[in-house]
């Protein structure tokens, strides 16, 4: 198994999590329905952190559920943890085995919360100690970097708002994500003589907005972890405040923007940057005037709704990191340092 054949998986994955899930998740959700829940707290590092960033944006606007993501360090090393009252407390975990993370689940249950566990390890101490338990069933994931467990985490976040929401259409488009995410996978070719133009990149900005801040920050991951190039993710909103003194012509500046709410603003920031900073823009979109403005344009399926655009948007980024990878004559089956699991205190 490498990290090609496991994101290959994903549109396998996806469906089957659906299918074996669906009752779990709607279980979870009439139980959290019946507790008088009035923000969630959730802690997550690495990868999972990001699928945060994702469940931070989709109940909050699909479900009006407030979410603050957990600082650990606070129940570990400060052994201060904040009051918990009314909380939903959510762990993310793609191993179960963080320390920290597990201590955030412990005190959330000693102040008498219901607790959450999202995660690949059913056996796991974190998936133990957990009131409720989500198993996202991505199967055995031997490389280091984190691709078909990202996918099946943000398609559980999805399940769990959908079934909190109790909104038919929304079951109705989850089914399509397993067919969308096939269609993202025929880019691969595409996608690998692209990767050759950006041999020599050692820096660069991602920008995503709205649902697909967390792929920003995920796509900025995988470019750190497999290619070793100093990739900074940004709201594209932030980055006027600052950041975009740093482009410069041919800076090369990696953009999500499919359509939705936010596709305007990220629009006129492509354009802004296209034409008064002259960047070197690699842009993934389903809308043809943002492809237009790109040297390196990755077009996704038509008709994905934003609120789904995450999990469908990030496997381009998975097989661009990969090939990059390759052309810079790395492995990317062993990056350097990192392990797969990392038990942070």
């Amino acid at each position: 198994m490498s990290l090609e054949s496991e994101i290959f998986e994903q549109p396998d994955r996806l469906a089957g999590l659906l299918h074996n899930q669906r009752k779990t998740v709607e279980k979870i959700a009439a139980i959290i329905r019946k507790r008088d829940i009035r923000y969630i707290f959730l802690a997550a590092r690495g990868t999972s952190d990001n699928a945060g960033r994702y469940a931070n944006y989709l109940w909050g606007a699909l479900n009006q559920i407030p979410l603050a993501l957990a600082t650990p360090s606070l129940f570990t090393y400060y052994n201060l943890p904040p009051k918990l009252d009314g909380a939903l407390v959510v762990a993310i975990s793609q191993s179960g085995q963080s320390p920290d993370i597990v201590s955030v689940i412990e005190e959330g249950k000693r102040q008498g919360c219901l607790t959450l566990t999202i995660t690949n390890a059913p056996d796991s101490q974190l998936a133990g100690i957990a009131d409720l338990v989500l198993d996202i069933q991505a199967g055995n994931e031997k490389s280091v970097a984190a691709t078909k467990t990202y996918t099946a985490q943000l398609m559980a976040i999805a399940m769990l708002s959908t079934a909190l929401a109790e909104k038919d259409k929304h079951w109705k488009e989850l089914e399509k994500v397993a067919l969308w995410a096939d269609k993202s996978l025929k880019l691969n070719e595409t996608l690998a003589r692209m990767a050759e133009r950006y041999r020599y990149m050692s820096h660069c900005v991602v920008l995503g907005r709205g649902f697909n801040y967390c792929t920003a920050f995920e796509w900025a991951l995988k470019l750190k972890e497999l290619t070793y190039t100093v990739a900074e993710a940004y709201s594209s909103a932030d980055f006027q405040h600052g950041p975009i003194a740093l482009v410069e012509s041919g800076f090369p500046v990696l953009a999500v923007a499919p359509r939705g709410k936010v596709f305007g603003s990220m629009l006129d920031m492509l354009g802004r940057l296209r034409g008064d900073h002259l960047a070197e823009l690699v842009v993934i979109s389903d809308d043809k005037r943002a492809l237009s403005l790109a040297q390196s344009p990755i077009p996704l399926p038509d008709a994905i709704p934003e609120w789904l655009s995450p999990i469908i948007g990030i496997i381009p980024t998975q097989l661009f990191s990969y090939h990059l990878s390759r052309t810079k004559g790395l492995d990317a089956e062993k990056p350097r340092i990192i392990a797969k699991v990392t038990e942070t205190q």
